[in-house]
């Protein structure tokens, strides 16, 4: 090796260190729970039942208990992956970019469905079919050097990934395409370091290496820093909204949901080693408070009442779904 060449383990080693350096200062925190609690402090349209909350935690403790739900759980599903490696942590990263609005308004019957193995699936189900399938078909979708290969994943490839058995297309489609393409370019990005001195001086990095392995490595065994991380460079999990203009409230659901999966998909191990997992809360979904309504948990004012069952739209952002979605952790 000449004067002039970069030395490649200690290139190895500067990357981890410039990676790891604002991690380990600190000790991470998501800080879903400090705007979960303000909220709940200011609501005026949503209120707990407390002593239902505590009957609720209880059956479904029991429910556990009984199937005797585990991080096993998880890869016992048909359509989840089965392997430890890579290309479980690639498919559950391309999944959780995706992995949002299933809402339709059409029967059962007419929803966006997706046919895979003889069976068909919808909602969430209807995705992780999606992507075995294409994998079945020899279409690299989980790998983001196809993502931002615009000559090879093209709109029409897309659209042939997701094809639906029913007239109805997967929705949101155009914002799924944008996800994968901006999480590919990001994987790809070069930070340089001018910092370093010799042979180095000025030399590129690619951050991540092109791997969301080296994100999860880059958080060093926590959740909450990946979660963060996740939040950080990655706009499409950014799940962050403004109460009132009162007070910034982070959900970061699918960040977390991702943590969740690689955590149950290797069974707290490898890839999903994370010492810190109790600091993932519960996701706020928009399923959950309909459930907690119907359980009693969730009490709603008059208003927000009767405009859930005229089954009015509520608008992302707008002070009732925050309130909803919050009071869902909160419980």
């Amino acid at each position: 090796m000449s004067d002039d060449e970069a030395d490649p383990e200690l290139l190895e080693f500067l990357l981890q260190h410039f990676q790891k350096g604002s991690i380990s200062n600190r000790i991470p925190e998501t800080q879903v729970l400090e705007g979960a609690e303000y909220v709940y402090d200011n609501s005026i349209d949503v209120a707990l039942d407390s002593q239902s909350c505590r009957a609720a935690a209880s059956m479904i403790y029991d429910q556990m208990q009984k199937k005797e739900y585990s991080t096993k759980s998880w890869s016992s599903h048909d359509l989840h992956p089965k392997t430890k490696d890579e290309s479980t942590v690639a498919f559950i990263f391309t999944m959780d970019l995706l992995n949002f609005s299933f809402w339709s308004e059409k029967e059962e019957d007419k929803r966006f469905t997706v046919e895979y193995k003889g069976k068909k699936w919808t909602g969430y189900w209807s995705l992780v079919a999606s992507l075995q399938r294409a994998l079945n078909e020899k279409i690299p979708i989980t790998s983001s050097d196809f993502w931002q290969n615009e000559h090879e994943c093209t709109e029409e490839v897309l659209r042939h990934v997701f094809r639906s058995c029913t007239e109805e297309e997967i929705p949101m489609f155009k914002e799924r395409m944008a996800c994968l393409r901006e999480a590919g370019q990001i994987l790809y990005e070069v930070e340089s370091h001018l910092e370093l001195i010799g042979p180095l001086a000025n030399y590129y990095m690619q951050k991540y290496q092109c791997s969301f392995t080296h994100c999860i490595k880059a958080a060093d065994h926590s959740a909450a820093a990946l979660v963060n991380l996740l939040a950080e460079d990655f706009p499409c999990f950014n799940d962050v909204v403004s109460f009132e203009n009162r007070k910034t409230v982070r959900f970061l659901k699918r960040a977390q949901i991702c943590v969740a999966d690689l955590w149950a998909a290797f069974d707290g191990r490898f890839y999903g080693q994370f010492d810190d997992i109790e600091k993932i809360t519960m996701f706020a979904d928009y399923r959950v408070p309909q459930m907690l309504n119907t359980l009693g948990c969730l009490w709603y004012s008059p208003l927000l009442d009767n405009t859930i069952r005229q089954k009015k739209v509520i608008e992302s952002g707008h002070t009732w779904e925050i309130q909803l979605r919050v009071f869902g952790v909160w419980s």
